[in-house]
């Protein structure tokens, strides 16, 4: 049996929503679970041709913390045996970034995993290198999601998609020695990649490209970044390593517009 699967966060799903590139691309059937991070909406609000795909069950998570903030969205051809919004742990609940799918093979988890915040300020009020106020949040909300990832790996094994907002390794971005400083290049976010990887967690994109350099699936909207191919691969399938045999493609569709982020997909021969 094949599966495709794809992510995207949409930077928004209202705005993207009138986009045409994205109405395009997600009036495709191609995929049989999408999952949209970054949506920014409560359920109510999205555009009831989104909500109700034809075809697809959709599940939602929002923000409660802050409205207008975060949110993740599921799309799913496949009927889950259970849905879960949140991590089970109360301390990262609240900023709706986690829609968990149980699915009779394996358990599927889509992710908008926390950026590092702003950077802080010493007592002159002047950035402290390397230092971002969010970045213990960030770590700690990893560290809960791979504890349950690992409990529930017991049972059957992981898909995990979404903006990890951590580029692993030096050719996972353009300009890696002017970033070494910059949250989503820390080395205390890249070493969770490197732990996550250890345990048997593996990056689709690289099972099936190898080495390949100037893939990134996120551009700033600055300096004509996008068009010049200045970004950062921060949006991932892994798997668990008992469906590595099981990986027949997964790539990123850098010409699809409409965010400051596209499209990265994954195909599964189970």
């Amino acid at each position: 049996m094949e599966i495709k699967l794809a992510s995207w966060n949409v930077n928004g799903i209202r705005a993207v929503a009138a986009k045409p590139e994205w109405q395009e691309w997600f009036a495709q059937d191609k995929y049989d679970v999408i999952g949209l991070q970054e949506t920014k909406a409560e359920k109510e609000q999205i555009p009831e041709a989104i909500v109700n795909k034809e075809g697809y069950e959709s599940f939602f998570a929002s923000s409660k913390v802050k409205k207008g903030y975060s949110g993740t969205a599921v799309f799913s051809r496949i009927k889950p045996l259970s849905v879960e919004i949140e991590l089970p742990d109360p301390e990262f609940q609240g900023e709706g970034r986690i829609v968990h799918l149980e699915f009779e093979k394996f358990h599927f988890f889509n992710g908008y995993f926390p950026n590092g915040g702003a950077e802080v300020l010493d007592e002159n009020g002047k950035p402290i290198k390397g230092e971002f106020k969010r970045v213990p949040y960030k770590m700690g909300f990893f560290d809960s999601f791979f504890k349950y990832a690992q409990e529930l790996r017991k049972s059957k094994p992981i898909v995990v998609c979404g903006d990890f907002n951590i580029a692993h390794h030096e050719i996972d971005l353009a300009r890696p020695k002017t970033n070494k400083n910059t949250t989503g290049f820390l080395q205390i976010e890249r070493d969770f990649l490197d732990m996550f990887t250890s345990a048997g967690y593996v990056d689709t994109f690289r099972h099936i490209k190898g080495n390949e350099e100037g893939h990134y699936s996120w551009w700033s909207y600055k300096m004509q970044a996008r068009a010049k191919n200045v970004g950062w691969r921060i949006d991932y399938f892994f798997v668990s390593d008992e469906l590595k045999d099981c990986i027949k493609d997964a790539s990123i569709e850098k010409d699809v517009f409409g965010s400051d982020h596209c499209p990265v997909n994954l195909t599964l021969e189970l």
